[in-house]
């Protein structure tokens, strides 16, 4: 039976050291399953695989899209797909990682068949946000689709715009075309979700965002900076150090934002994934790495 491994956790947790040592044991590929890991330029901000774990490792879905593309969660699944079959001919096991949670959810359970946005639909409804935010959005999706209004988090902009854009573009509400039918998919997948205690968690995000400042985050960020207003910007990383540079922050400040935001995101992530039941656990606090490793090697081979 083909499998695919599905390694996920929240952001700092440890997934890239043993997503990379599981790939050599299986000497198999690794497809991310990160959102922002998907454009170029990013590498900093986002802890894209090094060009030496790229050479050591193949790895798919990384840095494949110009900062200005778009690109949803149904075009990851089918992307991704494509890719898991065409490693399948080769590999019984692939490998896929990452902490963006709507993204996995796609790849695992399919994603419902919304349509495609016209291009000249997306650009009016984002001018208008960036015009007049959320609350006319906000107001016309109350309209004309109350029911996903009263369930949808109203502060997610992404989710408010997207189900307004599928009303405008198809003139039904978007819940008509949510049916949450889990698809199937010719492998066995595999989950295994990675914690740490929170203040081993919280640390090692702090660590993190120090070395990422120490690499270059604030170079790339400033490069991005005249494309600020773009969506695959509007992230933990980028945001907080455009304040800086819009003078609104002091950079000591920012740094501390982000630090605070990813560990908020990291508390997202968990509430997400702990959700699902079909997910393995294996607490980094209080298994080594060897012993992580050893155990999703044998959780992989009693499910052959």
């Amino acid at each position: 039976m083909k499998q695919l491994i599905v390694l996920l956790g929240p952001t700092g947790v440890g997934k890239t050291a043993l997503s990379l040592n599981l790939a050599k044991h299986y000497h198999t590929s690794i497809i991310s399953a990160d959102s922002r890991q998907f454009y170029k330029g990013l590498e900093t901000g986002t802890a894209a695989p090094t060009q030496e774990q790229l050479s050591c490792i193949p790895h798919h879905l990384v840095g494949m899209l110009d900062i200005n593309d778009y690109y949803s969660a149904s075009e990851f699944e089918r992307d991704a797909l494509e890719t898991i079959a065409r490693l399948h001919e080769t590999n019984n096991v692939v490998i896929a990682t990452g902490g963006s949670m709507l993204y996995i959810d796609a790849l695992c359970n399919g994603i419902d068949d919304v349509p495609t946005i016209d291009e000249e639909l997306r650009k009016e409804v984002y001018a208008l946000y960036e015009k007049e935010g959320l609350e006319p959005i906000r107001r016309q999706l109350k309209a004309l689709d109350p029911d996903f209004y009263n369930e949808v988090d109203l502060k997610n902009y992404k989710r408010v715009i997207h189900a307004l854009e599928v009303c405008l573009m198809t003139g039904k509400p978007y819940s008509s075309f949510r049916t949450n039918s889990k698809k199937p998919r010719p492998f066995n997948i595999i989950k295994i979700g990675l914690m740490r205690e929170r203040e081993q968690l919280y640390e090692r995000i702090n660590l993190r965002v120090d070395e990422m400042m120490n690499s270059g985050l604030l170079d790339e960020a400033k490069h991005f900076y005249p494309q600020r207003h773009l969506n695959a910007l509007n992230t933990v990383g980028y945001k907080e150090l455009f304040k800086y540079f819009d003078g609104e922050w002091a950079l000591d400040f920012a740094i501390e934002k982000i630090k605070q935001n990813t560990r908020i995101y990291s508390r997202k992530q968990m509430t997400w994934f702990k959700r699902d039941k079909d997910i393995k656990w294996i607490n980094l606090s209080e298994a080594s790495h060897n012993e992580a490793l050893q155990q999703i090697i044998s959780i992989t081979e009693e499910l052959r």
